[in-house]
């Protein structure tokens, strides 16, 4: 019986919290910063949660189910 592998791209992209919660990089922080505000920009920074319509395909994605 083969391996089962981990799609590449997704594990590269999430990571699984201690709590077993996956997080992500928020998008639009890479370029046209000049428009965006301070507090924007900063609340982008911090890592997000996957929204609970996406969870069950992230997890099939990393292998979590």
């Amino acid at each position: 019986m083969p391996k089962v592998k981990t799609n590449s791209s997704a594990k590269k992209r999430f990571k699984v919290t201690g709590t077993g919660k996956i997080t992500h990089q928020k998008s639009f922080k890479r370029h046209i910063l000049t428009k965006k505000s301070k507090k924007r920009k900063r609340a982008l920074g911090k890592d997000g949660l996957v929204a609970k319509a996406n969870l069950d395909f992230v997890q099939r994605l990393l292998r979590l189910k």
